[in-house]
């Protein structure tokens, strides 16, 4: 599977299981790490569970096995990695005092869900 087509099933995983403010940054001009982050909502740590959950069943249908996973059940939260696209799984107030999206505002950012908050 491209990354790009693995970028668009893992939006589209999550926006299906009602995942909020879906964020993508491009940021492998600004590190070697990995290509793209994406940052989603849940709404609490059950949610985040069955993003997660759904997320890697889904993509493991298509034969990827994620290379780590961090977090668990109680988390605020839980980290996907796709060594190329990492899943960033958080809850409302974890996103905001993380606020990933600002320490990597040089990234190219796209939101995927904007009717959504």
């Amino acid at each position: 599977m491209q990354e790009t087509e693995l970028l668009k099933l893992v939006e589209k995983t999550l926006s299906d299981k009602k995942a909020l403010n879906i964020t993508v940054l491009e940021v492998k001009k600004l590190t070697s790490v990995t290509d793209y982050f994406i940052i989603c909502t849940a709404t609490s740590s059950r949610h985040a569970k069955a993003l997660a959950d759904h997320l890697q069943k889904t993509i493991q249908e298509n034969n990827i096995k994620p290379f780590g996973v961090e977090g668990n059940s109680d988390s605020n939260w839980i980290l996907l990695d796709y060594l190329s696209i990492v899943v960033h799984i958080m809850l409302e107030d974890t996103r905001k005092f993380y606020d990933l999206e600002a320490l990597w505002k040089q990234a190219e950012s796209n939101r995927f869900n904007k009717d959504k908050k």
